[in-house]
Formats: C-alpha cells, structure tokens, sequence
C-alpha cells in the first residue's frame, strides 16, 4: 500500500504538526519584530519631524511678533522726538534771548514796532482779562491779576509781552515743519503767567467758557498744580529730575482751547543763573496722531496694537482691540484746568488683561480671552518705550509707556497647524501600507509552511540556515534545493517569501526618504513665504504712506487759506483709507479766486492719483491765465478723459468750482448741492445738477457744462462738502443727511469760518460714533468778513 503526500494526517503528535509550529512560529515572529521596528521607526520619525518644523515655524512667528512690536514702537518713538526736537528748537530761541537781556529788549522793541497787533492788548470786562484782537500770528492772553487799576498791564507784564512776540517768527515755521503739532506756545513765570500762542485762537475766552473763576488763581496753580514746583528743584537740582531729559509730557486731557484730547509737552526756560524758573515753551499734539500709529497696527488676520502708560491706562488701541482687551473708555474730571481720559487694564474685564505685567520686554505671553462663553488662546508681546518726565497731578515722575501687541494664537500659528496635520496624514498612510504588508506576508507564509509540511528531507538543514539568516535581518538569502519534492517546493515558497520581505522593507526605506524629503520641502516653501509676505507687507505700507503724505502735501495750506481779503476759509479732510479720492483746493491768480471741490467715485490709492491729477490740471489752467468758468471745466475734463483712457482705470468725479472776484460769486460744474446760509440766518441750498456732467465720462462735455451767478453779501456763510458727509451713518444704519447739516450751518452762522467747519466735524463725528467710516469726509466753509 502506497501512501501519498496528500494522505498523511495533521495530528498532534505528527512531524508536520511539529514542523508547522516550530517554522511557522519562527517565520511568525520575525515578519511581527520586523514589522513592529519599521512602525516605531516610522512614528518616532514623524514625531522628530513635526518637532524640528513645529520648533521653526514657532520661533518664526514669535519673531515676527516682535518685529511687529519694536516696528510700532520705532514709530511711537519717531513721532514723541520729532515733537521734542520742535519743542527744545523754540525753547532754545526763548533761553538764548532771556540769556541776552539787552538783546532780548530790542527784540521786543523792534516786534512792538513792526507787530503793534502782536502787543497791543484789550481789556475784557466781564472776563477781567486782556488780550490782543485778531490779525497776529499769535495770541497773547493777560489774566486780570497781572493788571494795573486802569486795566493796563503791568509794566514788567508788558514788557514780556513784547519780548515774547519773538515767539512769532519761530513758531509758525516749527507748526509748518516736522511732526504735525496742534499749537505752540509760551507761558511766562509763575509772577507773571502770560499765555501766548500759536496760531490765533480765542484763547481767554475759551478758557472763560470750560473753566469758570480761573482768572481767580494763578494760571500755574489752577491747571498744573505742583508741575512749576518740579521745575524749580530741577533749578536747584537737575539730578532730581525722574528722567534725564528737560522736556515734560502730561497725560493725555481735553483741550481748554480745541476740546480735543492732546498730550502736552512742556521745555522749562530757566533765569539767566539757573538757579530759577523763567517760564515754558510747548506744543500739543492731539491723541489721534499717537492713537493712529497704534490703531493702524495688523497682524495676522485680527492682531492688534495698544498703547499704556506704566499705570495700565491705555491711551491708544482701535474698537475691536478695546472689545477683545474688555476695556471701557471714560471721561475722568478732574475739576481743575485739565480733564483726562480713563481706559485702565486693571479694571478690564478680561482677568488675564486685568492682571497684565507691562515689563515683560520683548517676551511672548500667553494669555487666555474670554470670548462668547469660550476661552480663547492669544499671545502678546510689549515693549517698552524711553523713559520720560509725566505730569498728571502734583510733582513730576517718571514715566516710561509701553506698546503691546495682541495676536490670536490660531492665527499667528496656522502654518505650524497646517504642517503638523500634513506630516500626520503622511505618516498615518506609511503605517497603514506597513500594516497590510505585514499582513500579506503573513499570508504568504503560512501558505509556504503548509505545503514544505508535507515532504521533510535533507532541504530542511538549508531552511533552518536560510531561516536563521533572515531572523538575522538578511534578506537577500535564497535557498537553492535541486529534489523535486515538497521539500524543494517549500524552497521555492521560502524563496519567495524572502523576497517579498525584502520588497516591502526597501520599499518602506524609500517612502520614509521620500515623505522626509516632502516634509523638509514644505517647511522650506513656508519660510519662503513668511518671508516674501512680511517684505510684500512692509513695501505696501510704505508706498501707501508716501502716496498719503504726498497727498496732504499738496491741500492748501493754513496761510493760503487765511490770505483771501474780505473772506476766511476753512477746510477739512479725512480719508476713508490710507489714500483719500476727495478734492478741494483754493486757488488765487490777481483779484481772482477760484474755490473747487470734487468727489472720485470710490476711494483708495486709484482715486487718490486721480484727485492729484485734478489738482495739477486746475492749477496749470489757472496759471495758463484760463479764467472763463466754462472754458475752465471743459479744459480740465479733456485732459482727464485723456489720462484716465491711458491709465485704464474706471474712475470719475464729480467737480463743482466757485469763482469769486471781490464782487461777483459764479459756480460751475456738477457735484452735491452748495449751502448758502445768509447773515438773517435763512439757508438757500443751490442744486449743482443742471451746471455740468461728471468729469472724466466724456471726452467733450461742453454742451452740458452751465454757470450761476450767486449773490455773496458781508456776513454769508457758503458751506461745501462731499458725500461722505450726507451719507455718514450711525450705530443705526441711519444717514447724517443734508438737512442735518443745513441745520448745523444755520446755527453755527454767526462764528467764524474755522468755528463753523469744527462745529460741523464735531457733530458729524458724534452722530457716527464708533460706526466705522466708509467714504472721505470733506468740508469747505467760506464767510464773508
């Protein structure tokens, strides 16, 4: 009887049975020690790559954090010591003349002669003070207890008052030059505190309406008290000052004069010995030009900056800063000569805000904000600014501010989320191809050991070495059995599992270099890009903030506003964006005078090279010695057809002008309707619809373009405006409208122009609130005198 192969039983107590479990285990067991290195390799691998990219992107970011810190405090900084270096300049000029009295005489001498407006001063009863009429490039206000009983100054008082109109030929300039300034000034010794001031303002009688019975004190005591006390130890010991530096800031407070919020700074002067004090130049500058520095501050997607003092009061930070910070801004009254503002991080709402260290220098904090019921995770770096000498309320200290900035942390670290996902991914289908070339190998197997089972002859010997050197992790082995059993076919399967493991290993080998090379790759290609976008961020600003300064270059200036004879004028602008496409500009040629306004459709860089196209056209008509009105428009719209068709860009404007001779007033040109208000008191709105067509639609508007003849009598009042003011609107969607603004117009008629244009802004600015401003706001008041 002939047994077969396929006829052996599978017992227990069999050699195939025996074979089975000692070949399979082994097998088993190799492909499973195999499989599991490759795995652990692979996971300790992704776990160093995303700590290595996760390490490099983070210390990106925070490093672009701060340079976005130490940029805006480079700004804060620039923009603090241009105001000093004004300051120090006029305060130089007023110590070298109290240091040259001789000198200082004559100069009075010879302002008093050539100036008599600048020192001649006029009593005011109900006031009991003094002060010079209009038509000095300064103001200078006497208080009734520097008065003799004729009401006339006292002698010394008078003489300081004419020594101190030098002041007038240095303080117009510093206002024109350097950093924007409200005003600048000169305040006398503490016996004799005469206020003198650039420009002309209604000074005392400012002061009469917001301060009542500060002409009962003395000027030092009532709105700076302990301030001149500071000084006078500073005399007797300059090592006592808090900072080394003579110029004092105060706190930021409302305005006596503007009712705006200014930040003053004050340079001693000192007797010719040193050894007292001699009075103060100054200079205000408002808060919005520190507040904007600071609200202008983007990072990221929502990132924002904040401006404190030491003592956590934040003086600058934008609306949607305020409301994640959980600030609340208040008015604080102080009851003597200033009022300040009250926005503290102690009594924020925000508990990580509340209990905020401002020395932190440079350091990247992380904080948790509450936010509709969630907390969320958010960095912040300050830095801190020079220390300076702050006045707020009783003796001068030290006073150093800091600038913060504040950055979702899931913004700023979106790139590092996006990598660590990345390499995730990567590695969790390196693990699942293992897995299921583990399995398969498995498969494989137990099917070799299964068939070289059946037939154990002298091949087992070369499967046990061959066995031994693939546990040895040499997967190159290959069995070479010559029978044509099962043992050789159990050789042939092991031969094949061999190489199946070593497919699947050097495979493995190759995608882990591979997703390595991707990962590094991708790390690459996001600091590429972090950097060409910081740089693209940095060359935008800059050329937006030259585009912008060279815009306001070119508006009229205050003294060609003021040089109309028989008219004042005075204008306003804000900018919707960096760059404005509002126009106005007051052009004189002789006895002519021509007034023009205009709105580009939209707003930004675009329309702002338009409204610069506009202004240089108008004024080489006008220099060209055009006068004709009609002729005038058409001209000007020819030329920009012409340079819009060229610039392919679809902008155009609407564009009125009003030319005035000394007798007759004539409009041209279609734009919003112009504002009469007459000295009774009774407004005429003039619709400019039927007078022209929008320049820039047409190449030739000629057949549209129509003239009126206005009638302008001593005492009219003449308002012009853009859109952006009709169509302002409130925290209600609702619109600030032209009937509003005519009633504004009427019941400001009588003040002057500049009193009526502040009136009007101020107004309008209440009615928007914290709504944000969408178009330019422009306005053109002009009163017959």
């Amino acid at each position: 009887m002939t047994v077969t192969a396929g006829g052996q039983g599978v017992g227990l107590r069999s050699f195939r049975t025996k074979f089975i479990i000692v070949v399979g285990g082994a097998v088993l067991f190799d492909l499973l020690v195999s499989g599991g290195l490759a795995l652990w390799n692979v996971q300790r691998l992704s776990r160093d790559a995303t700590a290595q990219v996760g390490q490099g992107l983070e210390k990106a970011s925070q490093d672009y954090i701060r340079t976005s810190t130490d940029s805006t405090a480079a700004q804060v900084s620039l923009l603090l010591g241009q105001v000093h270096s004004d300051v120090k300049a006029l305060a130089g000029v007023l110590q070298d003349q109290i240091d040259h009295s001789a000198r200082n005489d004559a100069v009075g001498a010879a302002m008093a002669s050539a100036e008599p407006k600048g020192v001649t001063v006029a009593y005011d009863a109900k006031g009991n003070w003094a002060q010079n009429l209009p038509g000095s490039p300064s103001v200078v206000s006497v208080w009734g207890y520097l008065l003799d009983k004729d009401h006339r100054p006292l002698p010394q008082v008078q003489a300081d008052i004419d020594t101190s109109t030098v002041l007038d030929l240095v303080a117009p300039n510093l206002l024109r030059t350097g950093a924007s300034k409200l005003q600048m000034y000169y305040i006398g010794p503490k016996e004799r505190p005469i206020f003198r001031t650039a420009p002309y303002t209604d000074q005392a009688q400012t002061f009469d309406r917001l301060y009542p019975k500060h002409n009962d004190q003395n000027f030092w005591d009532f709105f700076f008290p302990g301030l001149y006390e500071s000084w006078e130890r500073w005399a007797l010991d300059p090592a006592s000052r808090p900072a080394p530096d003579n110029i004092t800031q105060t706190a930021p407070y409302t305005d006596a004069i503007t009712g705006k919020l200014i930040v003053s700074f004050f340079h001693p002067l000192w007797t010719p010995d040193r050894r007292g004090v001699a009075g103060t130049a100054g200079a205000d500058i408002t808060l919005d030009q520190l507040a904007e520095v600071v609200e202008h501050v983007k990072v990221a997607e929502t990132g924002f900056g904040f401006l404190a003092m030491s003592n956590g009061n934040v003086v600058a930070i934008n609306s949607a800063g305020e409301r994640v910070m959980g600030l609340q801004a208040a008015n604080e009254e102080a009851g003597k000569g200033v009022t300040g503002i009250d926005r503290s991080l102690p009594k924020s709402s925000q508990k990580a805000i509340a209990s905020l260290p401002l020395d932190q220098d440079g350091k990247v904090q992380r904080i948790s904000l509450t936010e509709n019921g969630e907390d969320v995770p958010y960095l912040l770096v300050t830095k801190q600014l020079a220390p300076s000498n702050l006045w707020v309320d009783g003796p001068v200290k030290q006073e150093a501010m800091s600038l913060g900035i504040v950055v979702p942390e899931r913004e700023i670290y979106a790139s590092l989320i996006a990598a660590r996902e990345q390499i995730t991914k990567a590695t969790n289908r390196i693990l699942i191809y293992q897995v299921l070339a583990v399995l398969i190998s498995l498969l494989i197997v137990t099917a070799a050991v299964f068939a070289a089972s059946k037939r154990i002859t002298g091949g087992i010997s070369a499967l046990a070495a061959a066995a031994r050197r693939i546990q040895a992790k040499d997967y190159s082995v290959r069995v070479d059995i010559r029978s044509k059993d099962e043992v050789a076919e159990a050789g042939l399967a092991f031969n094949r599992m061999a190489e199946q493991i070593s497919f699947h290993t050097e495979n493995l080998e190759n995608m882990v270099t591979e997703r390595t090379r991707e990962i590094e790759e991708a790390k690459e290609e996001i600091q590429a890009l972090n950097t060409q976008l910081k740089s693209e961020n940095l060359r935008l600003g800059a050329e937006l903030d030259v585009a912008r300064h060279i815009q306001m270059m070119v508006l009229p200036r205050a003294t060609e506003l003021g040089a109309v004879e028989h008219l004042e004028i005075a204008a306003y602008m804000r900018p919707a964006d960096e760059v404005g496409g509002d126009y106005y500009d007051v052009l004189q040629s002789g006895r002519s005078l021509k007034i023009g306004i205009g709105d580009v459709t939209g707003h930004g860089l675009e329309s702002g090279v338009l409204m610069l196209m506009v202004q240089s056209v108008a004024r080489a008509l006008l220099e060209a010695g055009e006068t004709d009105p009609s002729k005038f428009l058409t001209h000007l719209n020819s030329a920009i057809f012409k340079n819009i068709e060229r610039t392919r860009t679809d902008k155009h404007l609407t564009l009125s002008f009003l030319d005035y001779d000394g007798d007759r007033l004539t409009i041209s040109g279609q734009h919003e309707d112009l504002i009469v208000v007459r000295q009774t008191g009774e407004v005429e709105r003039i619709d400019t619809g039927d007078l022209g067509l929008p320049v820039g639609l047409e190449s030739d508007i000629t057949p549209f373009v129509d003239t009126r003849e206005i009638s302008f009598e001593k005492g009219d009042l003449i308002v012009l405006h853009t859109d952006g003011v009709t169509e302002a609107e409130n925290s209600r969607g609702e619109l600030f409208g032209i009937e509003r603004l005519c009633q504004s117009a009427r019941q400001l008629h009588g003040q002057s122009a500049e009193e009526v244009k502040d009136g009007i802004i101020d107004g309008l600015m209440a009615y928007i609130g914290t709504q944000k401003i969408h178009d330019d706001i422009t306005l053109v008041v002009m009163r017959h005198r």
